[in-house]
């Protein structure tokens, strides 16, 4: 499986899109279920890790490769209903999805949510498989940025795209330098449950951490512990490295689809901000910015800015971010 993952991974975002909320339903967060004797923290594949609906698998071919990925589906009441597709950020898997696609099945959609290859329990191909031709796409984060990729692949299928504070709006390679891959790597070896912790708490919250949202990190705090942790290590090296070398900012003008975007203000996630020189660095990740550059670079967009809320608003306040943003973008 490692060998699979990494030459799956160095194939970049192309391979990964053809290979292809918290407070309104806290019952259906992912719970960590008992460990077997002996084992330390999660696996790759997150096999002790409880999902928050039940987890399918796809298995395929693609680049020679025999790959397996994981997804949830939320049926809807009726064969003919509007189907929209979930796709996730790097630091998250599909389960931080709950409350949303709860929240959209109950609104009469047929919700899909994939774990990409590499990240969790595991998509055109997919969809394929699954019947599905037409389609809203969601993307939050790095998924908003292989959203924006499936849309200039697919502009036939997708009905509406919805990027969900996107990354890949700015090109980070002409505000600071490379990191090769092996750095990259020895970086992400030396994250612990506290720097994650730390990372998401100043990029995504502005600092306003609080107890609920402790479950956000539960994945990642567990891969560090575990045996498996140089491979997730190693995947999360090749993923950064994709999205610093291939921002979809040049492509915008080209998406023919009708484009929704949602921008949490309070955003400050950046890739190289880490090592950026000033004043670059406090240049960098200045969503407000970035987003209403995007909303006018895509020709068929429209911009939706939730103030008082930073990278992840359907976890901040789901109610405000499907009141003011989503709804109206599905109507």
């Amino acid at each position: 499986m490692k060998n699979n993952i990494r030459v799956f991974f160095t194939k970049s975002v192309f391979a990964m899109t053809l290979a292809l909320g918290f407070a309104a339903c806290a019952s259906k967060q992912p719970i960590q279920t008992p460990q077997p004797n002996g084992v330390v923290g999660f696996d790759a594949e997150l096999t002790n890790y409880k999902y928050p609906f039940e987890v399918k698998t796809y298995e395929f071919e693609a680049q020679r490769l025999k790959l397996k990925m994981a997804y949830m589906e939320l049926a809807a009441k009726t064969a003919d209903a509007p189907v929209i597709v979930l796709l996730h950020g790097k630091n998250y898997s599909g389960f931080y999805f709950a409350g949303v696609a709860t929240r959209l099945n109950e609104m009469g959609y047929r919700v899909i949510m994939p774990d990409q290859i590499g990240f969790g329990k595991s998509t055109d191909a997919l969809l394929t498989k699954l019947g599905v031709t037409k389609y809203t796409l969601l993307g939050h984060s790095m998924g908003g940025m292989l959203a924006a990729r499936m849309a200039l692949m697919y502009p036939e299928k997708i009905q509406k795209l919805v990027l969900v504070n996107p990354i890949g709006l700015e090109d980070w390679k002409t505000m600071t330098a490379y990191r090769p891959l092996d750095q990259a790597y020895e970086s992400e070896l030396k994250a612990t449950p506290e720097s994650i912790k730390k990372y998401q708490s100043d990029s995504y919250f502005e600092g306003a951490w609080k107890p609920e949202y402790d479950y956000l990190i539960e994945v990642g705090s567990g891969w560090t512990k575990n045996p498996d942790f140089p491979l997730v290590a190693w995947n999360s090296a090749l993923t950064a490295d994709m999205i610093f070398t291939q921002p979809v900012v040049y492509e915008f003008k080209d998406i023919k689809v009708p484009t929704f975007l949602i921008v949490g203000q309070r955003d400050k996630t950046a890739i190289g901000r880490a090592w950026a020189k000033e004043p670059m660095k406090s240049k960098m990740g200045n969503y407000p910015v970035l987003g209403r550059q995007a909303a006018k670079a895509i020709p068929k967009s429209k911009l939706y800015e939730l103030k008082g809320l930073g990278h992840v608003p359907f976890i901040e306040d789901q109610e405000l971010f499907f009141k003011s943003a989503l709804v109206p973008a599905l109507k």
